[in-house]
């Protein structure tokens, strides 16, 4: 539910009762991933999705339901072709959804409305929410902050909520959504209670070096991914804020010294458009090195071919080296700094999910997958 965090925060800042419907589970080809939500409220409005489409209107109902009369249920929706109007997925997935009453009266509401504003603020937390178990269970919250402290509860007994805020800790330490399995007693025997761990955290960086006029459409890019986008260049001239209004931050700074006093951590996207040994060759070298989520640089096949001598020349290893995404980009055809742009940006985000790249037409893999170990994205610039 913290993907539509905003609007939500905004109805319970108004004293708005609503039903949340969130995925909690995914098996095969599914449309939204865990953590995905539609909401309702006591006037009908619905926003947010769990489906793309497929399954919106049955959800709505049974938000609208548990609105009526306070419980919190899970359904399963999967694919049927049976029945051209009956409802399922027309991906062949399967989806687990929980519908939670967010009312006046909900116990629940005090630790959610505070899940929702760390969400809203950027503060780091997470909000393990019971998706599975006994019943009395259901539906129960717990809301975990940066450092380890907690508050609300899962209805069991203090080393139950120990527990889950530990493991919700981790998860939130990675940045990550996901399910975990805990017993009533808050050991980690198999069964008992399953809880959802949605992770609020600050937007991944994104740092652009080389205030070239490539930059531009690649911070508009960045921006719409998510990002927290910051432009350096060691140059006063280009890096300036008219250039670059859309950027969260324009640094003037030899690109290499930035990069070693600023924070980064492993969703960092690294970006290095300026194609010149002065600023790349240090820059990478210190890049290279870092636990990043992807390091690419814009360049021809010349450029690339001298600038990897030269990071060899600079003690960097094979290894290292390997880690390097150049020329970056997709094989689109590119040719405008928007088209450019577009071909960077699709090359970072299948690199985060594991995509190949290529065309999904003729293709056999799922669309719909978890990012596998090191896969490398074709590139053919």
């Amino acid at each position: 539910m913290l993907d539509i965090a905003g609007e939500l925060h905004r109805w319970m800042a108004e004293g708005r009762e609503f039903a949340v419907g969130t995925v909690v589970s995914v098996g095969g080809s599914a449309p939204r991933g865990p953590g995905a939500a539609l909401a309702v409220d006591s006037e009908g409005t619905a926003i947010g999705s769990v489906s793309g489409g497929c399954v919106e209107g049955a959800v709505y109902e049974l938000c609208a339901q548990a609105l009526q009369d306070g419980k919190t249920v899970r359904e399963q929706f999967g694919y049927s072709d049976e029945d051209a109007f009956a409802v399922g997925l027309t991906c062949g997935g399967v989806i687990d959804i929980m519908v939670t009453p967010v009312r006046a009266d909900s116990p629940e509401r005090t630790v959610l409305e505070a899940a929702l504003s760390a969400a809203v603020s950027g503060a780091g937390a997470a909000l393990a929410r019971v998706v599975s178990g006994p019943d009395g269970f259901l539906g129960r919250a717990l809301l975990v902050r940066a450092g380890g402290a907690h508050e609300g509860g899962l209805g069991g007994t203090p080393e139950l909520d120990r527990t889950a805020a530990a493991e919700a800790s981790a998860l939130l330490d990675a940045g990550r959504t996901g399910t975990v399995t805990l017993s009533e007693d808050g050991t980690h025997c198999p069964g008992g209670l399953t809880l959802l761990v949605e992770s609020s955290v600050e937007p991944p960086r994104m740092i652009v070096f080389g205030a070239v006029d490539f930059a531009a459409a690649l911070v508009r890019a960045g921006k719409f991914l998510g990002h927290h986008v910051t432009v350096c260049d060691a140059r006063p001239v280009f890096a300036t804020r008219a250039r670059f209004p859309e950027a969260d931050e324009v640094v003037v700074d030899w690109p290499h010294r930035y990069l070693r006093s600023t924070p980064t951590d492993g969703r960092t996207v690294l970006c290095v458009l300026t194609h010149e040994a002065r600023f790349d060759v240090p820059l990478l070298t210190e890049a290279l090195r870092m636990p990043t989520a992807f390091v690419g640089a814009m360049g021809s096949r010349r450029t690339h071919e001298d600038r990897t001598r030269r990071l060899r020349e600079a003690g960097l290893s094979d290894r290292e080296l390997d880690r390097l995404r150049s020329p970056i980009g997709l094989d689109l055809g590119a040719r405008t700094p928007e088209e450019t742009a577009l071909s960077i940006a699709a090359e970072i985000v299948a690199a985060r999910r594991g995509g190949t790249g290529l065309p999904l037409t003729g293709g056999a893999e799922p669309i719909h997958r978890e990012p596998g170990p090191e896969r490398r994205v074709v590139s053919r610039l």
